[in-house]
C-alpha cells in the first residue's frame, strides 16, 4: 500500500539512505533551486533542507524525483501494476468513449476501499494549529523563487481543492501559487483547467469561490492531483484506487470544502469575483519561462497546520525535472483508458523531452489504408490529449520507448509530401512557440510500413528489414563465449 503521509515516506526513504538531510542554511532565493536541479538531473536522493532562511519550517524536495521513489511513495514494485487493476476493471468488455471511462472509474466507487473517509478535526493532524486573520502570515512558508527571471516566490507543490458552484462536483488540481504578500496567493489556473471553469461559473453567478491549498499531502493524493482525469471524476476516488486505501479527510475550518485530514499544511480563503493581479514571469516545466498575466488572486483568512509542520515542493524547469517520474507514471496508468477512447493503439509513449504534452509516439495494428491518420484524428479530440502537438505513428514491431528505433522509422519511413499531416488546434496554455496564445499547428507523422492502396505503387512493393539470419544469430548465440569477446 503507499504511504498514509509525507512523513512515513521521509523515515522510510531515510531508513534506506535515499534522503539526504540538509542541515547548512540555505536561501529561498535561487539557492534551493539550484541545488535541486543539481541532484535531481544528477539522479540524486531527495533532500530535507532543515534551515530554511526566513522560516523555521523544514522544506521536502526532490521527493518524487526518481521512479523508484515515486514507486515506493505508490506502494508499487511497477507502473504497471496500476494499469493492470485499472484494465481489469474494464474486462470482459472494454466500453468506448467517455462515457466509458465515466462508467469505468464509476466502478471505483463500489470498492469499501476507495471512498474517501471523512474523520472529526480532533482526529485530523493538520488542524493541530489554526490561525485566523491577521495571524495568517505566509511569508513564514518557505516560497521558492526558483529562476533569475522569475516574477517573484512561488509554492509548486500546494493541491488546490474548489467544487462546481451548480453541481458541487469537487476537482483536485496542481497548479502553481505565487506568494504576492502575507495573505495573497496568485492562482495560475490555466484556459483549459477544471478549477478555472469553476471560477468562472461562480464568477458569472456573481458569487465568491471557495478554495482550500494543501500541502504536503498522501503520496497517492499528490500524485491523482496531476492526474488528466475527466472534470466530474473525483481525483479522492482515484487516489484511494492508487493506495489501496480510503483517504482521510477532514472538513475545512472556514470554507465548505474537505482537504486531507493528514496533510502538513493547509490554506483556506474564498475568491471574490474579479479579484486579480499579474502573476509571473515562471520558469515552467517547458524550460522556456511563461509570461507575466493577470490571474485570480485568494485572500487567505485562515491556516491549518501540524504542530511541526514540514512543506514539500518541487523545481520545474529545463527536463529532466521531478516530472518525468510523475509523467512516465501517467502515461502508464492511462494506457487502458486511452485504449478505450482508441481502441487502435497498442502501445503510447510520451517524451519528457516534449514536456509529455507536446509529442506522442504511438504504435498501432495497421489494419486498412491511411490507419495511422484515423489514429491521429482520434487522439487529437481525446481529452487531454487534444494538445498534442506532434503525433508520430509506428507499426506494432516498433518499440515506442526506444527513441532511436522511433527516429529510425520517422526518418526513414516516410515521404513527406504524403505522410506529414498538419492541422490547427487548440495547444497548451503554456505553450510559447505558437505564434498567438491557446492555438497553433500540429503536425502527424505516418511512419508506418506504406500499403499499395495508400499510393505506395514502386516495383517490389515496400522493402524488407535489414535483419539477421535467425539460423546463424542462433550459433553465434551458441558459441559466443568461444570468441573471447
Amino acid at each position: 500500500m503507499a504511504y498514509d503521509d509525507l512523513r512515513s515516506l521521509l523515515r522510510a526513504l531515510e531508513r534506506e539512505g535515499d534522503i539526504k538531510r540538509v542541515k547548512a542554511e540555505v536561501d529561498p532565493y535561487l539557492e534551493v533551486g539550484e541545488i535541486v536541479d543539481r541532484v535531481q538531473k544528477s539522479g540524486g536522493p531527495a533532500l530535507l533542507f532543515e534551515n530554511v532562511k526566513g522560516s523555521s519550517m523544514p522544506l521536502a524536495m526532490n521527493v518524487f524525483g526518481t521512479d523508484r521513489r515515486l514507486l515506493k511513495a505508490l506502494g508499487l514494485k511497477s507502473y504497471g501494476e496500476i494499469s493492470e487493476k485499472i484494465g481489469g476493471l474494464l474486462r470482459p468488455e472494454l466500453p468506448h468513449g467517455f462515457v466509458g471511462v465515466r462508467e469505468a472509474f464509476g466502478k471505483l466507487g463500489a470498492m469499501t476501499h476507495v471512498p474517501p473517509k471523512k474523520v472529526k478535526s480532533d482526529n485530523a493532524p493538520v488542524q493541530e494549529v489554526v490561525l485566523h486573520g491577521d495571524e495568517v502570515d505566509l511569508e513564514q512558508l518557505p516560497a521558492l523563487f526558483t529562476w533569475p527571471q522569475d516574477g517573484g516566490s512561488f509554492f509548486n507543490l500546494g493541491l488546490t481543492h474548489t467544487k462546481d458552484p451548480e453541481t458541487g462536483i469537487r476537482n483536485l488540481g496542481l497548479y502553481r501559487l505565487q506568494r504576492h504578500d502575507k495573505r495573497t496567493i496568485g492562482m495560475h489556473w490555466q484556459i483549459h483547467k477544471d478549477s478555472r471553469n469553476h471560477y468562472q461559473v461562480a464568477a458569472r453567478r456573481g458569487e465568491r469561490l471557495p478554495v482550500a491549498i494543501a500541502f504536503g499531502c498522501p503520496p497517492a493524493v499528490t500524485y491523482a492531483s496531476t492526474a488528466p482525469l475527466p472534470g466530474d471524476i473525483d481525483e479522492y476516488l482515484f487516489a484511494g484506487f492508487i493506495a489501496g486505501r480510503r483517504t482521510e479527510m477532514v472538513d475545512c475550518k472556514t470554507v465548505p470544502l474537505q482537504v486531507p485530514a493528514q496533510a502538513e499544511v493547509v490554506l483556506e480563503g474564498w475568491l471574490e469575483p474579479g479579484e486579480m493581479r499579474p502573476e509571473g514571469p515562471f520558469g515552467d516545466h517547458t524550460g522556456f519561462y511563461t509570461p507575466q498575466e493577470p490571474f485570480p488572486a485568494l485572500t487567505i483568512d485562515c491556516v491549518t497546520m501540524r504542530k511541526r509542520p514540514l512543506l514539500q515542493s518541487i523545481v520545474v524547469g529545463r527536463p529532466p525535472t521531478e516530472d518525468g517520474p510523475l509523467g512516465r507514471a501517467t502515461e502508464r496508468f492511462f494506457l487502458p483508458l486511452l485504449k478505450i477512447i482508441v481502441p487502435d493503439i497498442v502501445d503510447y509513449h510520451l517524451p519528457e523531452a516534449g514536456g509529455f504534452h507536446n509529442c506522442a509516439i504511438v504504435s498501432i495494428d495497421k489494419k486498412y489504408p491511411k490507419h495511422a491518420q484515423k489514429v491521429m484524428h482520434a487522439i487529437w479530440g481525446a481529452h487531454m490529449m487534444s494538445l498534442t502537438k506532434l503525433i508520430v505513428v509506428v507499426d506494432s514491431d516498433c518499440d515506442v520507448h526506444d527513441l532511436h528505433e522511433v527516429a529510425w522509422r520517422a526518418l526513414g519511413n516516410t515521404d513527406y509530401a504524403r505522410d506529414l499531416s498538419i492541422v490547427e488546434g487548440p495547444v497548451d496554455h503554456l505553450d510559447h512557440a505558437s505564434y498567438q496564445q491557446f492555438w497553433g499547428g500540429k503536425a502527424g507523422i505516418d511512419a508506418t510500413k506504406k500499403w499499395p492502396e495508400e499510393g505506395y505503387t514502386r516495383d517490389g512493393g515496400w522493402p524488407d528489414m535489414v535483419l539477421s539470419d535467425p539460423d546463424t544469430a542462433a550459433l553465434v548465440d551458441r558459441r559466443w563465449k568461444e570468441y573471447g569477446l
